[in-house]
């Protein structure tokens, strides 16, 4: 996949400028090497609108590698090139960055939260200002991602769950989590972390608690330390969900969540659309079309973990 990506992503970071008229900003808040299958969307969705790097538009990226604080002042960089169009992803610190950086140039965005409750926009149908784009409402899917857990641990009573409180929308979704939790009976026990070393506590923490299940939430930097967090994990013997595919892919139990490529593929189309002289408030802030439940099987024979049938039927795709 990485390589696949890669040889897609080349042509953008090589910036073979002849003819290019029309600059996309791109800020993102994880990195190159994490999101390559996810820039391959979004240069598909740009190509759909007729758009290519070195051809008729010029990319120019930054990326803060999940390190939130770094946000404004790259997108700050970003509003000095004078971009036709921002390209916000990878979280929803990203859109809040581009926000309070410019309310002139037009910004597309990718967040998990919902925008409205963020401020980013006034409303979904009619976003007004310069800010639209496409929201996941992560915090929404926890209690089904909790079920989906109780299923394959019946006996469970004590939850540990991580999240990075950096992430703008943390609060929601621990109150998501929270409800979720005391509907299905779970004693929940919050670990945050937003630097490596509090994952490395945060699962010592876990351990010493004896819990039954994780769940690990959506956030950008918890993302882009996937391979980390699914070898600590499996180190416990933990059955664990999280929020997107990547972690499962990685080698992760199971995860439920928005598809984040058709998310990506989205926004270049919308900025392609921006480029065009749509003006974002004139296009309504897209909700997700599709969400997907992906089982790693290998990984729960490895931990002796019996994934049932009702969860293989209902499964999007099965990792054998």
């Amino acid at each position: 996949m990485a390589l696949i990506g890669g040889a897609v992503i080349w042509p953008i970071l090589a910036r073979a400028q002849d003819g290019a008229q029309l600059l996309i900003g791109f800020l993102g808040g994880r990195s190159a090497q994490t999101d390559a299958h996810l820039l391959a969307a979004f240069v598909q969705g740009l190509s759909q609108a007729g758009y290519a790097d070195g051809r008729n538009v010029r990319i120019e990226f930054r990326w803060a590698d999940g390190r939130y604080h770094r946000l404004p002042a790259l997108a700050a960089e970003l509003v000095r090139l004078k971009p036709t169009v921002i390209v916000a992803v990878g979280g929803s610190a990203s859109a809040l960055a581009a926000k309070s950086a410019t309310t002139s140039i037009p910004v597309v965005f990718a967040v998990g939260g919902d925008p409205v409750e963020l401020g980013i926009v006034a409303s979904l149908g009619r976003p007004d200002g310069n800010m639209t784009g496409i929201t996941m409402f992560s915090a929404a899917l926890d209690a089904k991602r909790l079920e989906l857990l109780r299923d394959i641990a019946p006996t469970a009573k004590v939850l540990a769950v991580i999240m990075n409180p950096s992430n703008p929308s943390a609060d929601s979704e621990l109150r998501h989590a929270r409800t979720a939790a005391g509907v299905l009976g779970l004693q929940l026990h919050l670990f945050n972390a937003h630097t490596d070393a509090e994952i490395d506590a945060a699962f010592g923490a876990i351990a010493l608690l004896r819990a039954d299940a994780l769940a690990v939430a959506s956030d950008s930097f918890l993302i882009g330390r996937r391979t980390k967090i699914v070898a600590l994990a499996r180190d416990l013997r933990l059955p664990t969900i999280y929020a997107v595919r990547e972690f499962t892919e990685a080698g992760g139990l199971m995860s439920y969540g928005t598809h984040f490529a058709d998310m990506y593929r989205q926004v270049g189309v919308y900025a392609g659309r921006v480029l065009k002289g749509a003006a974002p408030a004139s296009l309504p802030v897209q909700q997700p079309t599709r969400y997907e439940l992906v089982v790693n099987l290998k990984t729960a024979k490895a931990l002796g973990i019996a994934i049932t049938p009702s969860i293989l039927l209902r499964a999007d795709e099965v990792i054998e």
